[in-house]
């Protein structure tokens, strides 16, 4: 009796633990992604200049991936990303819990349009879809609230299964070399 009581307590674990999710879940399904991630992932165009992934965080209880960047050799950057449920990239920083940058909105059309921090401050840029393929999305930023920079936009492209698409030399997504 007491063997056929423990069996049906166990049994609803069993049966959660079976339907639970798979860890290679849809933010990490690294073909259909415009931006990988994965620690361990890296862009890499020389010794001096790279991106790679190196760790997680939490910030606000949502799970970030640390990217780090060497630039010029000397100069170092550690940005934290992102991507929500409606496929959208997100920046935060551990220090400025309560914010989010958005970065990017990859199920954006041609035309569309969004702004970065939405409070119309100097760094709040309007971003521009203003091209779109299966494969590929260019953004145009451009930083309108700002007088000396308005009018002056820069691009940035997205590869989908590769990340920014750059001067990269090699580029490293799942463990497996790209270039």
């Amino acid at each position: 009796m007491k063997k056929t009581i423990l069996q049906l307590l166990i049994l609803p674990f069993l049966f959660v633990a079976c339907k639970m999710q798979n860890p290679k879940n849809a933010e990490n399904n690294f073909s259909e992604s415009f931006l990988p991630m994965q620690i361990g992932n890296y862009w890499k165009i020389d010794a001096q200049n790279y991106t790679e992934i190196q760790n997680t965080m939490r910030i606000d209880g949502k799970l970030y991936y640390k990217f780090y960047s060497l630039i010029g050799g000397d100069a170092v950057s550690t940005t934290y990303l992102r991507i929500d449920e409606n496929n959208e990239l997100k920046e935060s920083w551990p220090e400025a819990t309560g914010k989010e940058y958005t970065r990017a909105k990859f199920n954006s059309k041609v035309g569309d349009s969004f702004f970065t921090l939405n409070d119309q401050t100097t760094n709040d840029y309007k971003v521009t879809v203003i091209e779109k393929t299966d494969k590929k999305i260019t953004f145009s930023f451009d930083m309108v609230y700002q007088d000396n920079m308005k009018g002056h936009p820069h691009q940035v492209t997205y590869v989908k299964g590769q990340g920014l698409d750059d001067d990269s030399k090699s580029i490293k997504i799942d463990g497996k070399i790209l270039k």
